[in-house]
Formats: C-alpha cells, structure tokens, sequence
C-alpha cells in the first residue's frame, strides 16, 4: 500500500460563536480547508478529492451536503470528487481514514479532510437532544431522559468506580490537566478559564453536578469550530521534492465499530475499542509504550481514563494511578514534586474535548492535526461505538 503523509493542516479558534458572527457551518469548512493548503504549500488545483467530517449539522444547521463547500475554499476545487462521513463523534477520524484509504488504494495523491461543527445554534436542552443522536436514541431516551449523553457516561463512570475503586477526586485529576494544558493553548475554547484541583473535586454552585458523579468539570463544551489536514502519498512528496523524513506518516490505525446500546457493551473494558488500538499498534510493529504523546477522546473524563486502558498505556483499574502520577501532565504544568517519572507520556496537551472544545465532526481531525504538529490519537464516537486509533510517526 502506498504510504499516506500529512503535508499540512490547520484549524479555527475553538472559542468562537458562529452564529453571533453571522456565519454558517459553510464558512467554517472554507476557512479551515483554506488553511491546510496554504499550510502545505501547494497548488489547490493539486488536491485531487476532499472529505468532510460531521455528525449532525442536519439538526443544528439545517445545512447538509456538506461536501459541496470543498469548491468554494478555492475554484479550482469544483469538480473534484467528496464525501461526507458521519459517526458521532469519530465522524472526522473515519473522514482522515476514509482520505488515508484512497491513498493507500491508489485512487488519489493529494486528498483535503476537513471535520466541522456548529453547535451553538440552540439551546442547551435541545442542543444535547441532539447529541442523543449518537446514542441508541429511541431505547436509551427513555431510560435516560434529557441530556441523556452525560447520564451515559456518568453510568460508565460509576461502573468504574464501582469495579476499581476510582472516587471522584480521581476523575477531577483529568479535568483539571487538560484546563491547566488548555491555557498553553492560544485556540482553546477554556484557555481563559481557572480551574483548580479543589473546585474540579468538590461540586459547588461554580461546579454543580450534570450526572453523577460527573460534574460539569468533567464534561467536554458544546463548540463551534473545524480542522482540516492534507494528506499527500509518498510519490507526491518525492515529486515536489519535499523531504519524507521530516513529515508525519501514518504508521498504523484500527477501526472497529461495537453495539450502539452502552447495555450490550462490556463498560468498561471496551474490547471492541481495544481491538481497534491493537490493530493500529500490530499494523506499527509499535508497543503502547513507544508512543512519546497521546491526543485521546476525553468527551467526559472518565473516557480518558478508560482510553488509557483500551490503548495499552495502563492496565485496567490502573488509569487513574497513570493520570494520578503525572505521566500524562506536561512537565511544565505538573506539580515539580512529583519529580522524573519512569514513564512519561503527555496526554491531551492542547487541552483535549474538555478545554480545548469538542466541535464533534471536528475532533477527530482536530487530534491528528494536533498529532501532525506533536506527532497519535484516539478517537471514538457514541458511547464508545465507533472506535478509531492511529498511530503516526516522524523519522
């Protein structure tokens, strides 16, 4: 199979209010498509095919074929085949595997992946009706009832909790990282936010409980945003003679899709979702333990935790005590007393779902963006439904 690398990428400011600027979901795929090409450098008339990441912009925009913005970034676009690739929140990751496969296969040398969202188009009641679309809708509505998302998850944490014996403060380690690694991050939707250790540990008026034992420090945003990569082949990179080496390849991926209904899945231990990482880690001849950083689905932050697990970076039961030690905190947020680590391996450092923002469609590019930039990611969608790992790599 032919080699598939990023040759540019980009992304809009996570803390954006779309519709207070007048713009549509279509001007979000423009400015961050435009953005992946003028970052690689090349032609528009080079990009041979697009695909566009999205979820649900059906309901939150009334905007669908999405894949018919791709011409307007640039003219010489129109008439290129796209695609729009729609798994709840792994909806971009399947848009940069669906570009990665037709490089692979042959089809295409140069293919744009663009991933968008615009959620802030309702109220916050509606907006997780919405959301619910992930899920088993019509089975698990019922049983959850509103904001049915963050009920599933918090179910998810407390058969953790219950399993392992993690407690809440556990959970509030991930929620303060990513806000404390947020605030480095100059496109975080959270980068003005203070969250300490104490209030993500304790609900308050600040911090009320959404679903126990979730807080509302433990749940990602509701945001407005897109990112974009181009993924090129190897023959194209020789061709314009730009250095392979000092590129980001993808080394491995896995895609494995389980039962929607959380009840029919093994929470939480995910094997279905483990399938995928050992697929991508066999297809790198790689160990959890090569990999030097990590973007991971943190919708809520339990998932991260239980993310550790599915990937191989901890045993199971043993996420917390990972996040716990610091391994995963930049050293330069984390508290200096916990001094060199055995292990280290920065996790979510731009701030991930939680502080970064989760513009669903999007974060699946939005991670291997940020993993072209700091070079892996894991991301999934429903209630760890649809489950893609990749692993990419530099020379």
């Amino acid at each position: 199979m032919n080699e598939v690398y990023i040759l540019g990428g980009g992304r809009t400011d996570f803390k954006r209010n779309l519709k207070k600027e007048g713009k549509t979901i279509r001007h979000l795929i423009i400015e961050a498509g435009k953005k992946a090409i003028d970052d690689a450098k090349i032609d528009p008339a080079e990009v041979q095919a697009g695909t566009v990441g999205n979820f649900n912009a059906g309901q939150f925009t009334k905007q669908l074929q999405l894949g018919a913005f791709i011409p307007e970034i640039d003219p010489k676009l129109r008439g290129i085949p796209t695609m729009h690739t729609e798994a709840a929140c792994a909806s971009g990751a399947l848009s940069v595997l669906l570009g990665a496969q037709w490089i692979m296969g042959g089809f295409h040398d140069v293919v744009l992946v663009v991933g968008a969202e615009q959620q802030k188009t309702m109220s916050s009641l509606d907006g997780a009706d919405v959301l619910g679309a992930a899920a088993d809708y019509h089975n698990e509505k019922p049983e959850y009832g509103d904001f049915m998302f963050p009920k599933l998850f918090g179910r998810i944490a407390q058969i953790y909790i219950d399993k392992y014996g993690a407690t809440e403060n556990d959970l509030a380690q991930v929620a303060w990282k990513n806000y404390a690694h947020a605030k480095l991050n100059p496109l975080a939707q959270m980068r003005a936010a203070d969250l300490t250790l104490d209030c993500a540990s304790q609900v308050s008026d600040k911090n009320p409980s959404v679903a126990p034992p979730l807080k509302v420090s433990d749940c990602s945003q509701i945001t407005d945003g897109a990112a974009s990569i181009l993924l090129v082949s190897g023959k194209y990179l020789e061709k314009i003679g730009r250095d392979k080496n000092k590129t980001a390849r993808l080394l491995g991926f896995g895609h494995t899709t389980d039962y929607l209904p959380l009840d029919k899945k093994d929470a939480p231990t995910f094997s279905t979702a483990r399938k995928a990482a050992e697929k991508a880690f066999s297809m790198a001849n790689l160990k959890p333990r090569n990999i030097q950083g990590a973007e991971v689905h943190d919708c809520f932050s339990i998932t991260e935790i239980v993310a550790y697990e599915i990937l191989g970076l901890a045993e199971s039961g043993k996420g917390v005590d990972l996040v716990k030690s610091g391994a995963t905190t930049l050293p330069q947020v984390r508290n200096q007393k916990s001094g060199k680590l055995p292990f280290e391996i920065p996790v979510n450092t731009g701030g991930g779902l939680i502080a970064d923002g989760h513009p669903v469609g999007a974060t699946g590019v939005r991670q291997v963006f940020d993993a072209y930039q700091q070079l892996s990611a894991f991301n999934m969608g429903g209630s760890l439904t649809t489950s893609v790992a990749m692993i990419w790599g530099r020379e």
